[in-house]
């Protein structure tokens, strides 16, 4: 066993010292010779070659500072390179902390800033290495280096993850010891957890407090508590909120709705959210582009595509403007359900409304098509939109070769065969396996031929 150790180590320590003298030593590269050469002291190459091999030592080699000081790296080691490899290692706490000390320790030239300090700081928090992340703090601290919001909001929500809810409160309550501001970041944070455990009167305690010490809550403010309170069944605690909220003056009551919708559908309230958007409807509101989106999607896929449809419909009808995501759901939903015509209307919306119509958006349109046997007005279709619209990509043309020999088309099938290879687009194998074995069986004989011609040119076989 012995023996087999002291071999293996031999072997690393040989590919290692292989591997600096690839980089040729380094110090030709820092003073300028040795060809092309940069402010990091190695060509790029060899520079990303380094940190990625110095990151394979911090995460697997036991031994790890003897072996990083054997690779002679003193001219290179500055705040890039070990925030570099720090962020390479971020699932490696201990390992990273080792690093981090033997390149302040071993390298005097080397001076850590903030930006290491951090993301240490959420590598440990991170890995639930509690004590070693506050000896870091406080190392922080002493050097008068101050920790930024959003590092204390990771840490907080690490916690909250780990029901940590006490040392959450407790890292919030001592910030100012760190010269850290309590922002809306850190307030949400803090937030999050305590509705993480279920601790609403507390929550609620907090975004007061929040309000008298003259911080402004923001979207996530209102969206962790009211997804907190639908995913415990509270919807009337999350309504009289948001209504509080909007009397205050610190939202409007449409946004309200739309975080409310999202709640539910967030907590699987798919019948609460329909009824929700049914009333604003009424009322002559239109939701958020995201919150329809997400309902729409809900829908979709719980079967109501006709209720999408119509409630698609009510609200463009009230002045809702659908982005390009809203127009492929839709597309998508009604191509799924045969309703062709009015997927070709609803794409037809969506290129007056300034959309290029991309692969995704009109590809359910071709499936759909294709799965009724309208051929001939598929490929229609699909030559309009090469025209008109943007060119089809890989995954279109096997889909369209796919549905072609499903129906017999191959003749056609190898027509896009060869379309795809002009425009530099490599066909599948299983596309040209079905297309050479179809025309075989139809008595295509010598297109089959020139078919497995092109695939062996393509390929090389």
């Amino acid at each position: 066993m012995h023996m087999l150790r002291k071999a293996s180590t031999s072997i690393a320590e040989a590919s290692i010292f292989g591997f600096v003298r690839t980089l040729a030593t380094g110090n030709n590269f820092i003073q300028g010779i040795g060809g092309s050469s940069n402010a990091r002291g190695l060509p790029n190459d060899d520079y990303f070659a380094t940190i990625h091999h110095i990151s394979n030592i911090v995460r697997r080699d036991i031994y790890m500072e003897r072996t990083l000081n054997k690779m002679r790296i003193s001219n290179i080691v500055n705040s890039e390179l070990v925030y570099r490899v720090l962020r390479s290692c971020s699932n490696c706490g201990i390992e990273s902390f080792r690093f981090f000390n033997w390149a302040r320790t071993h390298h005097p030239n080397y001076d850590p800033t903030t930006l290491e300090f951090e993301e240490l700081l959420k590598i440990l928090a991170g890995t639930r290495h509690w004590e070693t992340m506050w000896k870091v703090a406080h190392s922080m601290k002493t050097q008068n280096f101050p920790i930024s919001p959003s590092v204390v909001s990771f840490i907080i929500e690490e916690y909250a993850k780990h029901g940590l809810i006490d040392q959450a409160v407790e890292l919030f309550n001592g910030l100012k010891n760190f010269g850290c501001p309590q922002t809306t970041e850190v307030y949400n944070s803090l937030l999050f957890a305590l509705c993480e455990v279920k601790n609403f009167q507390g929550a609620y305690a907090l975004i007061r407090r929040m309000i008298r010490k003259g911080t402004v809550p923001d979207k996530r403010t209102y969206s962790v508590l009211v997804n907190a309170w639908c995913s415990a069944g509270k919807m009337r605690e999350a309504q009289d909120f948001l209504e509080e909220m909007s009397k205050k003056g610190f939202n409007p009551p449409v946004r309200g709705r739309d975080l409310l919708i999202d709640g539910l559908l967030n907590a699987g309230y798919l019948e609460s959210a329909k009824g929700l958007v049914r009333k604003m409807s009424k009322e002559g509101f239109v939701p958020d582009v995201g919150t329809f989106n997400c309902l729409a999607e809900a829908l979709c896929k719980s079967g109501e595509i006709d209720f999408c449809i119509n409630l698609f419909h009510d609200v463009c009808r009230l002045g809702f403007c659908p982005n390009s995501e809203t127009y492929k759901i839709m597309i998508t939903a009604t191509s799924k359900i045969g309703r062709v015509d009015e997927a070709f209307r609803i794409l037809h919306t969506s290129i007056e409304d300034g959309h290029r119509p991309f692969p995704s958006l009109y590809a359910p349109i071709l499936k759909s098509l294709c799965r009724r046997g309208q051929f001939d007005d598929a490929f229609s279709f699909f030559a309009d939109m090469k025209v008109k619209g943007h060119p089809p990509n890989r995954p279109l043309y096997t889909m369209l070769i796919k549905m072609c020999g499903r129906g017999g088309r191959f003749v056609e099938a190898a027509n896009y065969l060869v379309e795809m290879t002009e425009l530099n687009l490599l066909p599948m194998p299983q596309s040209f396996d079905m297309v050479t074995d179809g025309l075989k069986n139809c008595g295509k004989h010598d297109l089959a031929k020139r078919m497995e011609q092109l695939e062996i040119s393509l390929r090389g076989i």
